[in-house]
């Protein structure tokens, strides 16, 4: 709104807070909400560690607890009794550390046992006070943690980041926590949000002392409710005693135990979530490669061999991460995947993955990200590379590959 629009308003002061808040909002590259339908699933478990994952990565990140009755953030990053300072009107974040600013409700309490007693209106502009009266500054990433549910926090949060802001929804793989995951999505549709993916935690427990995986609550369930919801499936967390032992001692799982197998799936979430395109596009990302770098309709052989790396279902951020290869014969005349295998990879190691796909007969791998000397040994192969590939369904990349449509961003590995 013009400045001269605001001079004549009905409400300038309402206008002026509006202004305030787009102000606010307009440094601020990705907006991610956590979200789950059911309580007790680990949402501020992976949120706080999808924090510290993009911040370990280099990234500016903001940390944002909205749950009004239950603000975990402080003690899963030990900040409990930390109170943020001031700047004139401004609330200065709680800094931690690896470029993360934090603010919750828990900072401001004066006693951590009273019960915060508030009705919906009283949430919602405190959840505003939380994005227009706190220095951000400029962020590359703003994640927010909702209470579970569906209700005032939720709604208030979506409405004021508005519909560019992406849902991340967790989920257990008990079927009573998909039924309310569900409700989620359906949320976030009417609010015309996009879903950014699935995540489903405690899928599973690795045992410390043989290796072996025990599913406790049974496994699975998260990636089949993604594929009947239609949304990226992200994940899964396997149960891992330090993720508890962490929150509970104030220190960010993925900074603590990064080679362990839940670390290790923490990660892969980060990685999709940082390959993934921004709904408003943010990151500019590149446009397509020049046609002459697709493969042309006709000539010797309309018949190609293409393959993607993937990770629960869609491609993976880095190649040499991946689960399996999705391998699709294509004809290049009539833009049509004839066939589809998934292939698992060998050992990733320099140099054998590259004669592995050739061996395959495959001519073009597409890929979100991979170093320059991998790069270089599939080239030595004959196979054409291409990448910062955005996550998505292996088929519907290979689709937007042959239609020249593909959209590609940064390549999301550089060594």
């Amino acid at each position: 709104m013009s400045d001269q629009a605001c001079a004549s308003c009905a409400d300038k002061g309402k206008c002026d807070e509006d202004k305030r808040l787009n102000q606010a909002l307009c440094r601020i590259k990705r907006k991610i909400v956590v979200l789950s339908g059911k309580g007790g699933v680990g949402k501020s478990t992976v949120a706080a560690n999808l924090a510290a994952g993009l911040a370990l990565e280099g990234k500016k990140v903001g940390l944002l607890d909205v749950d009004v009755h239950g603000p975990s953030i402080p003690r899963l990053l030990k900040l409990t009794g930390i109170q943020p300072g001031l700047e004139g009107d401004m609330m200065l974040p709680v800094e931690w550390s690896w470029n993360l600013k934090v603010m919750s409700l828990g900072f401001l309490l004066p006693d951590s046992d009273e019960a915060v007693i508030w009705r919906g209106p009283v949430k919602g502009g405190v959840i505003k006070q939380f994005l227009e009266n706190v220095a951000w500054g400029d962020l590359d990433y703003l994640v927010v943690d909702c209470p579970p549910g569906t209700g005032d926090e939720p709604l208030s949060v979506m409405q004021l980041l508005g519909t560019k802001a992406q849902a991340l929804i967790v989920t257990s793989p008990q079927a009573v926590a998909l039924d309310d995951v569900r409700r989620s999505v359906t949320f976030c549709r009417r609010l015309d949000n996009p879903v950014l993916g699935i995540v489903e935690n405690m899928s599973g427990f690795v045992c410390p002392d043989c290796g072996a995986t025990h599913n406790i609550f049974s496994t699975g369930g998260g990636e089949v409710l993604a594929k009947d919801m239609g949304v990226p499936f992200l994940g899964r967390i396997p149960i891992d005693p330090s993720v508890a032992s962490s929150g509970d001692a104030g220190e960010a799982f993925l900074a603590i135990k990064g080679q362990s197998p839940s670390a290790l799936a923490f990660k892969d979430v980060v990685a999709k979530v940082m390959a993934m395109a921004p709904a408003d596009q943010a990151d500019a990302p590149a446009p397509a490669a020049p046609a002459t770098d697709r493969p042309a309709p006709g000539g010797e052989s309309s018949k190609l061999t293409v393959a993607v790396p993937t990770v629960g279902g869609i491609l993976c951020a880095h190649f040499g991460h991946c689960e399996t290869f999705a391998v699709m014969d294509v004809d290049t005349a009539t833009g049509n995947i004839l066939a589809t295998r998934h292939e698992t990879p060998p050992p990733h190691e320099p140099g054998v993955i590259p004669a592995w796909i050739a061996d395959l007969g495959v001519d073009v791998v597409i890929a979100g990200g991979m170093g320059q000397k991998a790069r270089d040994l599939f080239e030595e192969k004959g196979v054409k590379v291409v990448v910062g590939a955005m996550a998505a369904a292996p088929e519907a990349i290979v689709a937007d590959y042959l239609r020249g449509s593909l959209t590609t961003g940064p390549n999301t590995c550089d060594h």
